[in-house]
């Protein structure tokens, strides 16, 4: 009889153990879909397709330091007109009714003054599960990969320190 109770119990928690890890992966599927829809609205001009996505009170950073909200957001994706635009390394994790999908963007076109632009990002969104049950995304940010840089070996007494030709950084293992 014991043992009957013990094969029990380690079937209810191999049974809770694996509910719980189907939920984890559904939801991590759902917003790895809506970055999809996020992708597709740009790729294809629709900003109507990212709206839903958005939060009311969402706040967007972009590469360059500027801060939108949901309707500067809007009016970026309207005025963009995006000939290429594809993720890479996109990864989603979720904790609870929250989820941190991060991943990589490449993307071409020409903005509201029809100047060309050629943007590699990487970005980080945060998306919660709202009251309604539906996912929206609160907060954005994009930073822009570093290109490869020529960079030079200085001789040195110090453990190899890097500096990059263009000056934009310098690493000479000083604390300051």
């Amino acid at each position: 009889m014991k043992k009957a109770s013990i094969w029990c119990l380690l079937a209810l928690l191999s049974l809770v153990s694996f509910s719980a890890s189907q939920t984890g992966g559904g939801a991590e599927k759902a917003v790895a879909a809506l970055e999809q829809q996020w992708l597709e609205g740009q790729r294809t001009n629709s900003p109507d397709l990212v709206a839903p996505l958005l939060a009311d009170k969402i706040v967007v950073t972009e590469a360059n330091g500027k801060v939108n909200d949901k309707a500067g957001t809007l009016a970026f994706y309207k005025n963009t007109k995006w000939d290429s635009a594809a993720y890479d390394d996109v990864k989603v994790t979720v904790f609870g009714d929250t989820a941190i999908a991060t991943g990589g963007f490449k993307g071409k076109g020409t903005d509201a003054m029809g100047k060309p632009f050629d943007n590699n990002e990487r970005w980080t969104d945060t998306w919660m599960k709202m009251p309604t049950g539906n996912w929206q995304c609160v907060a954005s940010a994009q930073a822009a990969r570093s290109c490869r840089l020529p960079t030079e070996r200085r001789r040195s007494n110090s453990r190899g320190s890097l500096r990059i030709v263009s000056g934009l950084a310098e690493n000479t293992d000083s604390i300051f």
